[in-house]
């Protein structure tokens, strides 16, 4: 018992913390859902009234059409283009250190900076793509100013600035798989994709199916990107959620439609999560 309490008097300060700066918010968020408030006039507690002003929103269903089409879009290249590069790092017998760190660096580079870095590539006029176009004699594209390649586009922006952190710890993962695995598949004369699909996949697949979960989480909070680089346009095209919520909150000082759209926001990844951590439990079964 003095073992408990010295440990949880150590956990004490750490856990003020948390149900102040983290619990105490989410709480906050769920009674503001309920809430009409401007932090300036006392709040009225309105029921309801914040989620049928969503649901009646033409926008709440772009936003959430546009979100899910970015997370697909973001696993489809997000989620393999990391694990290919683990792959083809781990067989690199020079120079790991040097391509480790090259695939690493975007990491280090505040999203901001990655928003801007890349918008200027985008530039129709003097960007850096449409400049190796027009040298190649190529038709330009109009890469953030069009509502057919605008999602795309952020998409490439977001695997290449998050693809260092998910390859590192793909990287860790294949290092841990003994050689013998891979001797005795050389020895059924297995090639490369063989040797990946029976042996690397199967070795690796808790990592894998943890690392998909947290890249659905992730992208369907996806804010920065499109709020620096798109506003939402063209045509509201890249309007997420988050940005959605932003807007409720911050241009429309409605900040209780803005909690609704949280908590629902919430609601479906918690769900999503659960769902998804049980399936995949089944299936170790």
């Amino acid at each position: 018992m003095r073992r408990h309490v010295t440990a949880y008097g150590f956990l004490s300060l750490a856990l003020v913390v948390f149900a102040i700066f983290s619990w105490w918010p989410i709480v906050r968020g769920v009674v503001l859902s309920f809430q009409q408030v401007n932090f300036v006039t006392s709040p009225d507690w309105v029921g309801w009234e914040n989620f049928e002003r969503l649901f009646a929103d033409p926008l709440f269903g772009v936003a959430w059409r546009n979100t899910l089409y970015f997370t697909l879009l973001a696993l489809v290249l997000g989620f393999g283009v990391p694990f290919l590069t683990a792959v083809v790092l781990n067989e690199l017998r020079h120079a790991k250190g040097y391509f480790r760190l090259l695939v690493y660096l975007p990491v280090m580079l505040p999203p901001v900076v990655t928003a801007l870095l890349w918008k200027w590539f985008y530039d129709p006029g003097p960007g850096l793509f449409n400049s190796v176009l027009r040298g190649l004699n190529l038709p330009t594209l109009q890469w953030l100013d069009s509502a057919s390649t605008s999602m795309i586009s952020l998409v490439l922006v977001i695997t290449w600035a998050n693809m260092g952190s998910a390859t590192l710890i793909y990287l860790a993962a294949l290092q841990t798989i003994p050689g013998e695995l891979y001797e005795a598949a050389d020895l059924d004369g297995a090639g490369i994709v063989k040797k990946v699909w029976h042996v690397t996949i199967p070795q690796t697949k808790f990592v894998i199916l943890m690392l998909l979960l947290l890249q659905v989480v992730a992208t369907m909070q996806i804010f920065t990107e499109p709020f620096i680089m798109t506003g939402g346009g063209p045509e509201e095209s890249t309007v997420t959620v988050l940005l959605l919520l932003y807007r409720y909150a911050f241009y429309y000082n409605d900040f209780g439609t803005a909690s609704a759209l949280s908590l629902i926001l919430f609601a479906v990844l918690g769900v999503f999560s659960f769902l998804y951590l049980k399936i995949t439990r089944k299936a170790d079964a």
